[in-house]
Formats: structure tokens, C-alpha cells, sequence
């Protein structure tokens, strides 16, 4: 039996912020979908349904863990925004170098707060 290389593994990769948000920008795709659509589609029911189902669900969007789940889905949307536009820069040809690819990684996540902590101030302060 002929040896093949073996394939590197998640103990040889050495870890940086470009990984991070590559993994991140998955997690945050099927966050979306897992929680998001369902929650898109119980307001959308809840305004269809009348005053009282919308009502019910203005009480548990308000509540604290409704506003865990807001922030969250607004923080996932902004952070899968920000990593998509990296992607696509990537996917362009550009950004490859090791110092470019770290500081646009770094930046794509702390991008992504402000712009949820931005929303988020708009939201209730505006």
C-alpha cells in the first residue's frame, strides 16, 4: 500500500482571526435560518392574525430573552454582512496577504458590533 499525504488537521493549523470568522460567518448563516425564519414567520403570522396574536407577541419580543434573541439575530445578520463582503473580496483575488487578510478579519467582527450597537441605539433611542 502506497503512503499518501495526510491532510492537515485542526491540531497542525495554527489559529487566527481569519479562521474565526470563517467559522463565524457559518455559525451566523444557520443562526439565521434555525432562528431567525421562525421568528420572521410567528410576526408575520401575528400580524396576520389580529391585534391579540400580534400583542402576544410584542410581550415576548420585549421581554428580556425576546431582546437576547433580537440582539442576536441583528448581531448575526451584521457580522454575516461583514464576513460575506470579506468573502467576496477574497473570492475576487484580493486580500490574500497575511497582514491584509488578518486586519480585514479583525475588522469584519468589530464592523459588525458597531454596527448592531448602532441599529440597536437607533432603535430605541431614535
Amino acid at each position: 500500500m502506497a503512503t499518501r499525504p495526510l491532510s492537515p488537521h485542526l491540531t497542525i493549523w495554527k489559529w487566527g482571526p481569519h479562521m474565526l470568522v470563517s467559522i463565524l460567518h457559518r455559525i451566523t448563516g444557520d443562526g439565521m435560518a434555525l432562528v431567525g425564519i421562525p421568528v420572521l414567520l410567528w410576526w408575520l403570522g401575528a400580524l396576520a392574525a389580529g391585534p391579540e396574536a400580534y400583542a402576544t407577541f410584542q410581550e415576548q419580543a420585549n421581554s428580556w430573552y425576546g431582546m437576547v434573541v433580537l440582539v442576536g439575530l441583528s448581531w448575526a445578520f451584521f457580522n454575516h454582512l461583514c464576513s460575506g463582503i470579506r468573502h467576496f473580496v477574497l473570492d475576487m483575488g484580493a486580500g490574500f496577504e497575511l497582514d491584509t487578510n488578518k486586519r480585514w478579519s479583525v475588522l469584519s467582527i468589530v464592523i459588525a458590533v458597531v454596527l448592531t450597537v448602532g441599529f440597536w441605539a437607533a432603535v430605541w433611542f431614535v
